[in-house]
Parts: structure tokens; C-alpha cells; sequence
């Protein structure tokens, strides 16, 4: 659970960060990207990012364990300090938080969320219901109401007329996906679970999309791998195995049109791939996709707090 933060009031905040990258530049790993952040990387791997906020520099630290944390918040803490010969800062680290308690948005704008934005028609509603009468506590593996709707509007931006899904589950996004391609569209729907799939094509047929997808019942790496090896695809949505991102995301991004999106869910994993403490091979096959792609050159991307984590990503 080694998450923790700090806010140091001064009003030279710009120049202390830029004095402790600097010098800590000599004994660790040290970095500023173009948004003027610092960054403070031991050898633990634990790390110290730093913000310079007006009249104030925020400090928000991470380790594997709290050993870890307290060394790098130490380090950070002492340096800070002793720049400070004309003022005397104060350091204030809050108590370890665990990634996996914190909320990417409020439980209360959450609610004022999903009731402004396009609501979903009595085809997804009853496909909602029915995925939770059949799976139980898998039902959370759906896509919410908004985010079907932004899969729709995106879908329709792009007049996308192939789209690629990569984890359907009980075809609520496929269903979301298909509505929004254009005419003569066709989604390449990918999944391994008959049983499962068979509710979303129930629902298809209802809405009228069934026409539109084409569903192959295998491992998506063996269906993407068949597809031509030219850009074709217009937009992809990736929702399945996590430690599979990485390898889905190559094989995509080669078949992408310029200008073609891939959109990515559960980047955020509940909040575990904030928190190093989570080592599991998805947590860090997630991880270091988060950071492949901030620093892709052949996509423009952002990650968004939308569910669990929306990354959009562009390709150039």
C-alpha cells in the first residue's frame, strides 16, 4: 500500500523541483517531462514526482514496500529542506494509501455522471440485466452505460467502417460498437466464450447489429495474427486478459489506419497500476503498457478516469 503525497507551501516551487532534479540527478535516476514535472527514481524502483502548483510543490511518492517508501520520501524531504536557506518548508507526508482505495472519480459524481449523458435504450437495459441474472458476480467485466455510449460517439467520429474488439464478454460494447459503424460497417468481435457470447448475440438480433458482427469463438492473438498485415482497421477496442495487452496492442497498431484509434480499458486497474506494491503479471504487464504508450512515437494518446481507466491512442 505504499502510495503517498505531500504539499510543501513555498513560493519558489518551480525552483526548488528544478534544484532537486538537479542534484539528485547524481545519485539516482532523474527526469522532466514537457509538462514540467520531475521525477526522482531510486535503485528500489521507489519514486518521487514532483509538481510545481502555485504556491506550492506537490510530491506524490511510490515504492514496493513501505521500507522503500520512507527511504525515497527521506531522500526528497532532506534535499527539499536544505535548499531552503531564505524560507522553512515543511514536510507532511499522509499515511500510506493502498492504489487499490482510491476512487478515479467520487461515488457522487459518478451518479451525476451517468444521468447526463445519453441513456441507454431498453435493448442495452434489458442486456444489462440479463448479464447479471447470468453471471453473476462477472457481471462487473461490463462495460457501464457511459462508456457504451462513448465507444458509440467514438465509432461515429472516426466513420469507422471496420472495427476490431478484442473481449466481448456478453456483447453490450460489441453491441455499442456495431451501432456506431457506418454503413456497411463490420466489428471483428473477438472472445473464447461461447456461453457468454450467446447472450450478447440475443440482444444483437434485438437491436438489429447481428449483421454487422462477426464473432470468432478462438484466441483473439490467433484471429488478430490472420488478419492482413496492411492498415485496415479503423478503430479497436481492447477488454480482455491484461497480461495480454501488450502483445494485442502490437498486433493492432500495425493494422490501424493513420488516424485509426485504439481504445484500451482497465488501464487503471482498479488503482493497482498506480501502486508498485502490486506485482502480479498483469499488474506489470499493465504497467509498463501505461508507459510504452505515453512515450509511443507512432501514437498521440491520453489516458482518461473514465470507469477504470479509458487510454485512447492515436495512431499518427
Amino acid at each position: 500500500m505504499p502510495l503517498s503525497i505531500a504539499h510543501v507551501t513555498t513560493d519558489r516551487p518551480e525552483r526548488y523541483l528544478k534544484q532537486l532534479v538537479s542534484h539528485l540527478g547524481h545519485k539516482a535516476s532523474t527526469t522532466v517531462d514537457s509538462q514540467g514535472r520531475g521525477t526522482v527514481t531510486l535503485g528500489s524502483g521507489a519514486n518521487c514526482v514532483m509538481t510545481a502548483r502555485p504556491g506550492q510543490l506537490e510530491l506524490v511518492s511510490a515504492a514496493a514496500d513501505a521500507e522503500a517508501l520512507s527511504r525515497v520520501q527521506d531522500v526528497v524531504a532532506r534535499h527539499l529542506v536544505r535548499f531552503a536557506t531564505q524560507e522553512e518548508l515543511t514536510v507532511e507526508w499522509t499515511a500510506p494509501v493502498d492504489g487499490a482505495e482510491l476512487e478515479p472519480v467520487h461515488p457522487l459524481v459518478d451518479s451525476y455522471l451517468l444521468r447526463h449523458c445519453t441513456p441507454a435504450d431498453q435493448v442495452l437495459h434489458d442486456l444489462a440485466e440479463r448479464t447479471r441474472e447470468a453471471t453473476g458476480q462477472a457481471a462487473g467485466m461490463q462495460v457501464s452505460a457511459d462508456e457504451g455510449a462513448l465507444l458509440t460517439m467514438l465509432v461515429r467520429m472516426l466513420g469507422a467502417k471496420y472495427a476490431v474488439e478484442v473481449g466481448v464478454f456478453t456483447g453490450y460494447s460489441s453491441l455499442c460498437i456495431a451501432r456506431g459503424l457506418a454503413e456497411g460497417g463490420r466489428l471483428l468481435a473477438c472472445d473464447t466464450n461461447a456461453e457468454w457470447t450467446a447472450i450478447g448475440r440475443e440482444h444483437w438480433e434485438r437491436a438489429g447489429v447481428a449483421d454487422r458482427i462477426d464473432l470468432r469463438i478462438a484466441p483473439a492473438l490467433d484471429t488478430l495474427r490472420a488478419l492482413p498485415d496492411e492498415p485496415h482497421i479503423d478503430i479497436a477496442f481492447i477488454d480482455a486478459d491484461k497480461q495480454s495487452y501488450p502483445a494485442y496492442y502490437e498486433e493492432i497498431l500495425r493494422r490501424l489506419r493513420p488516424g485509426g484509434v485504439v481504445v484500451l480499458d482497465n488501464v487503471l486497474l482498479g488503482g493497482r497500476s498506480l501502486d508498485p506494491a502490486y506485482q502480479e503479471e498483469h499488474h506489470l504487464a499493465m504497467r509498463r503498457l501505461n508507459e510504452f504508450i505515453a512515450a509511443d512515437d507512432r501514437v498521440d494518446a491520453v489516458m482518461l478516469p473514465v470507469r477504470d481507466g479509458v487510454t485512447l491512442a492515436r495512431k499518427r
